[in-house]
């Protein structure tokens, strides 16, 4: 749509002006470009394309720079809250945040998450959680259910062999440091604008130096869970959030 010809009293629905024009590799149906699309809204409207750093790591999440026209740092696999340290210690005036998967984040990056948040580093986390490695083959990750299967786990994930499902935004709501926990989808409408007032939520926690923020997207893998789209969904409704339940965990 070229907006430039549409009378704004009549225009209900533009792409965000920070989104490029690149093809999108998500797979149908994926999470990721709908957060992509909010995170790309939020800054635009709170005036933050010039004051926004953001941190992509490895996984899935890594081509945002692709996508949202603002000034990006990559990061090894997990490193991005180090990073994000680092960027918004030396640019305090800064919106910093990182956008990690649940591979990402809750596994090689456990150890990074958890002490960044734990210094009340004044940074913003979003988090992907799909319940799976959606980049590498549908392996197993730690945020995994329980007999959940995987391409590594053919007959369900064995609490046993494997552990419990890691419940990493409850982990850290805990924490001194985090001023701001929650979680939320964005799987329907009325998801994705609560999603979108805790997204702006945190980013202004970043700018105002109150500490941690974490939001965890809950969201589906399609193509690593072998479902429809559709099917995801309400596969994620059904099995996902009775084991993440979406809400806020923390707000102070």
């Amino acid at each position: 749509m070229n907006t430039s010809i549409v009378d704004p009293k009549n225009l209900v629905y533009a792409k965000p002006e920070l989104m490029n024009d690149n093809q999108m590799h998500y797979c149908p149906g994926c999470s990721h470009g709908v957060v992509h699309k909010l995170i790309a809204e939020i800054i635009d409207e709170m005036g933050l394309r010039e004051k926004t750093i953001a941190i992509a790591p490895v996984g899935c999440a890594v081509f945002a720079y692709d996508y949202v026209d603002i000034d990006w740092q990559e990061a090894a696999h997990g490193r991005a809250p180090a990073v994000a340290t680092a960027i918004k210690r030396l640019c305090p005036d800064k919106m910093v945040f990182t956008y990690q998967g649940d591979g990402d984040l809750a596994a090689i990056g456990t150890a990074e998450t958890i002490h960044a948040a734990n210094r009340g580093e004044n940074i913003a986390i979003i988090f992907i959680n799909n319940g799976i490695y959606g980049m590498t083959g549908g392996q197993m990750a730690p945020t995994t259910l329980s007999k959940m299967k995987t391409s590594t786990t053919p007959n369900g994930r064995d609490t046993y062999e494997n552990g419990y499902p890691l419940k990493i935004t409850d982990l850290l709501a805990q924490l001194e440091g985090v001023c701001f926990a929650t979680r939320q989808s964005v799987h329907t409408a009325p998801a994705v604008k609560k999603a979108k007032r805790m997204i702006a939520k945190a980013f202004q926690n970043s700018l105002d130096g109150k500490g941690t923020s974490i939001v965890e997207i809950v969201s589906t893998c399609n193509a690593g869970w072998k479902m429809t789209p559709a099917g995801a969904n309400d596969w994620m409704v059904d099995n996902m959030f009775p084991v993440y339940p979406i809400g806020d965990l923390k707000d102070i």
